[in-house]
């Protein structure tokens, strides 16, 4: 009997995500949902990424904690205009939290958007939140098993990143057996390894993110204008 009341829940945040992905492509943001265990290293990697961005991207982030501001802090202190969401125990992120949150930001200030979803393998990756991109982090003390026993947080995943690789000899950690793990569900998915702390791999992450980020601005470029050309209202 718990099946439809699930379905409904499920339904219903969809709807709400497309109205999310409607606003957002409206003002040529491009979204971001970064998700992983705690611990793996996700405000680590959005900072690293921050600080590598080039200077015409405009980022912005929603933080999703179950209590507290510490990342929100982290990320205000560089200059980003950043909003916290606490769940007060709920396991994930929705639909609705992100409509309220993205009202707390300056959208036409934005357009590259990072959602850090709360901590967890399971519940995130069943929440649609309006999202281009679907950011899982894993790490190496996490061990090398994770794709197996969560296969469908990885099987939701645009690209994982196998952040803090300059421990991988210290846990033992089997790349290839990992990377058959995330093969194994999502054969379309790479697979990028990172240490957000040495800098190895951000840049080949960097440039994967921003054609990504390129790709989605001349796509709003090219509707922006097809309209134009048909007399119709332009996407501001």
């Amino acid at each position: 009997m718990k099946l439809p009341v699930v379905e409904k829940i499920l339904n219903a945040n969809d709807q709400i995500a497309a109205d999310n992905r409607a606003t957002f492509d409206a003002a040529k943001i491009f979204v971001a949902n970064v998700m992983a265990s705690p611990g793996a290293g996700k405000t680590s990697m959005i900072l690293a990424t921050l600080e590598r961005l080039p200077q015409g991207v405009r980022p912005g982030v929603i933080e999703g904690d179950l209590a507290s501001r510490i990342d929100a802090d982290k990320i205000a202190a560089r200059g980003v205009p950043v909003v916290q969401i606490n769940t007060g125990g709920g396991c994930h992120l929705d639909a609705v939290m992100i409509r309220n949150a993205a009202g707390q930001l300056p959208l036409p200030d934005i357009d590259l958007l990072w959602i850090e979803n709360v901590g967890n393998l399971v519940c995130p990756a069943e929440f649609a939140l309006g999202e281009n991109l679907d950011v899982v982090v894993a790490s190496a003390p996490e061990g090398h098993d994770k794709p197996y026993k969560y296969p469908g947080m990885f099987a939701a995943a645009d690209v994982v990143l196998l952040n803090k690789s300059d421990l991988l000899q210290v846990f033992e950690f089997d790349v290839d057996y990992f990377r058959r793990g995330v093969e194994m569900v999502n054969p379309h998915a790479p697979l990028l390894l990172l240490s957000c702390r040495t800098g190895a791999g951000m840049e080949e992450w960097l440039a994967w993110l921003l054609k990504r980020h390129g790709d989605f601005q001349k796509t709003c470029a090219i509707l922006t204008n097809g309209a134009s050309s048909r007399g119709l209202i332009t996407v501001a």
